[in-house]
């Protein structure tokens, strides 16, 4: 769509030739502008203070430990780590620390303290964990921490001390946390305990208030029943085993008073050879019998009836008796010795004294059998009063099996409860002790803070060529509004596009040369005058920022 102009007359398009026509007329209008910017960019970019950057590595160390022997109490990601610790690092009170220690920004010292914060705040950029090649070809996890100021060594310092403080603030929040859940987790194993403790007490508790009626007391009890029954037997059997022993000391002590008193009785002196000889021989059979009904209550205890040691001593046991019946008869058939009155005979003393000794031996002997028969008596009546409680304590059981089962329930969880947070908590302590030896994941230079020599910015070359562009720009721009607003015709292309009639000549336009070389010198003096007037301001810029620069 072609421009129209203020009487709806659609304008011709333009040449090359019209453009140039254009720049001709309108130079000043374009120039103008670019070198009113060229001015004011130089005199910015010069006037505006050179901003150095210094810049430091800090790359992310890993833990020294492997992770399958010590896991770490720091569950956080390192990124999440950095942005909390550049949180605190530039906080108020430290940022204020730093500008105080070094002096920063001393032309703004009267504006507030916030204020030079805030601008120290956008002046320190730290980046993100990003993965970086080492010199190994290995990747690192590494982030930058940058500062900008207008002194290249103070800028310098600064990168160093806030490098410094990211890396002593992660082992102080490294070591805090872990203190904190190793505490966390001692508080927990403490409860878990007392908890334990306190279901261990009603337990114990309850199991002396109902000893022997608990459920998981049936097998011991019926266990301890078999043992009392199988006590029992013992000692009828060695009860048994004492009658028969206390019989036989008995029969030798009748035996041994019937000796010594055939000795003692002059008047009825015997052939001693020969009644010794017969008392003996049933002395000895009633002494085999007494041996072999031991021996088969012993055998009687361990095996069956039809066992054939059993069956042996059966055997040996019946032939004895029949010895020692045999030895009766023979003894109770005997003629009575004729009594031969005889004269003292010192052996015969020292037989009786013999035989008195034999007898209160057998005496002594038969009186602890009685003594051994009493304790055995006494015993048998406390296993019988034994078995009558445990046989009600089987037939009393189960008592209270619900409530029991819930404190064993409740007592088991609570046992496994504090043993896992038992674990847990030395877990944690091994923990603590690796970041107290700075094994864990730290923080640890890479690349030290820089000087750069030359300033991050302005780019005067750069500023100063956006600028001069802008204003010829704006030149352009205002050429382009000044052409649409003027409506009158420039030359014969437009008389013809506008008149529609054929043009046969034209006459130039006749000025004054006197009037024409005036406005010359006028428009050359103007130029040059703002020329001078611009290289002097730009000279004076540069000037004042080498003089303040030195």
């Amino acid at each position: 769509m072609q421009p129209q102009d203020n009487f709806g007359v659609t304008r011709r398009a333009m040449d090359i030739e019209d453009y140039i026509d254009v720049l001709r007329r309108h130079k000043s209008w374009i120039f103008g502008p670019a070198f009113l910017a060229l001015v004011a960019s130089v005199v910015g970019v010069y006037l505006y203070p050179d901003t150095y950057k210094s810049s430091a590595v800090i790359k992310v160390v890993p833990q020294q430990v492997p992770e399958n022997f010590v896991q770490s109490n720091v569950n956080q990601l390192m990124s999440d780590r950095i942005n909390s610790m550049a949180e605190s690092i530039l906080s108020r009170g430290v940022l204020t620390t730093v500008v105080q220690t070094y002096g920063l920004y001393p032309r703004d010292r009267n504006r507030p303290v916030d204020d030079l914060v805030e601008i120290m705040r956008k002046s320190v950029q730290v980046g993100n964990v990003q993965d970086i090649t080492g010199m190994n070809g290995r990747a690192i996890s590494a982030f930058q921490i940058e500062f900008s100021y207008s002194d290249p060594y103070l800028a310098q310092k600064v990168v160093s001390d806030l490098v410094s403080r990211f890396i002593d603030q992660n082992i102080r929040e490294r070591n805090s946390s872990s203190v904190q859940t190793t505490q966390f987790l001692k508080d927990e194993v403490d409860g878990a305990r007392k908890k334990l403790d306190d279901l261990e007490s009603k337990l114990t508790q309850f199991q002396v208030q109902n000893q022997g009626h608990l459920p998981d007391e049936m097998q011991g009890n019926v266990q301890q029943l078999g043992a009392l029954q199988a006590r029992m037997t013992s000692i009828n059997e060695a009860q048994s085993r004492v009658g028969q022993e206390k019989m036989l000391l008995e029969s030798q002590v009748r035996n041994y008073k019937d000796q010594l008193a055939m000795l003692k009785n002059p008047k009825d002196n015997v052939d001693l050879a020969t009644a010794t000889q017969k008392s003996v021989k049933v002395a000895d059979a009633e002494r085999d019998v007494s041996s072999l009904e031991t021996t088969l209550a012993e055998l009687r205890e361990r095996y069956k009836e039809t066992h054939p040691d059993v069956q042996r001593v059966e055997a040996m046991l019946k032939t004895a008796e029949q010895k020692r019946d045999a030895a009766i008869q023979e003894q109770a058939a005997a003629p009575k010795a004729t009594s031969v009155p005889r004269p003292p005979d010192p052996m015969v003393i020292r037989e009786s004294r013999q035989l008195e000794s034999a007898i209160r031996q057998l005496e002594s002997e038969a009186a602890a059998k009685d003594m051994e028969a009493a304790a055995n008596t006494k015993e048998l009546a406390q296993l019988n009063t034994s078995m009558k409680t445990v046989q009600s304590r089987i037939e009393s059981t189960p008592v209270g099996n619900k409530q029991y089962q819930e404190l064993m329930r409740d007592r088991d969880l609570a046992k496994q409860d504090y043993q896992d947070k038992d674990i847990k908590m030395e877990r944690s302590e091994m923990a603590t002790q690796m970041e107290g030896r700075k094994e864990g994941e730290m923080l640890e230079l890479l690349d030290p803070a820089s000087l750069q020599k030359t300033p991050a910015k302005p780019n005067r070359p750069l500023d100063i060529g956006i600028g001069t562009g802008c204003g010829l720009l704006l030149g352009i721009l205002l050429v382009g509004a000044r052409e649409m607003k003027d409506t009158a015709l420039k030359n014969l292309k437009d008389v013809r596009a506008y008149t529609q009639l054929a043009i046969l000549g034209s006459i130039p336009l006749l000025e004054n040369d006197l009037v024409v070389r005036r406005r010359r010198r006028i428009g050359w003096l103007s130029w040059a005058t703002a020329a001078l007037v611009g290289i002097a301001i730009m000279s004076g810029s540069v000037v004042y920022y080498y003089a303040t620069k030195a």
